[in-house]
């Protein structure tokens, strides 16, 4: 096989993974465990990205169904000229305007 087949065939059974141990965590509450297994998952799939580079997308290709996934992070705890929650816009972290 060549490169482009075969880091297609490991990001489809990665995909084929997902969807299979979505199935199964289905089953159980949203424990540590369900949770690694959704984290494992994740890394496998940036873990390809990092070694092969971006997948490929065609124009005409659909759209992925896998779901996604991000670091958890929310950005709208902060707005938009820095100020921490709680504090007023140019009095970020305690400091006071001059």
């Amino acid at each position: 096989m060549s490169l482009d087949r075969d880091v297609a065939a490991a990001r489809g059974a990665v995909d084929a993974l997902e969807r299979a141990c979505t199935e199964v965590a289905r089953h159980y509450r949203d424990t540590v465990d369900a949770r690694r297994l959704r984290v494992d998952i994740a890394r496998l799939r940036e873990d390809l990205t990092l070694l092969c580079g971006a997948p490929r997308l065609h124009p005409y290709d659909p759209p992925s169904g896998r779901p996604f996934w991000d670091d958890g992070f929310d950005e709208s705890i902060f707005d938009l000229d820095g100020a921490a929650p709680g504090h007023a816009p140019g009095h970020a972290h305690g400091h006071s305007a001059r």
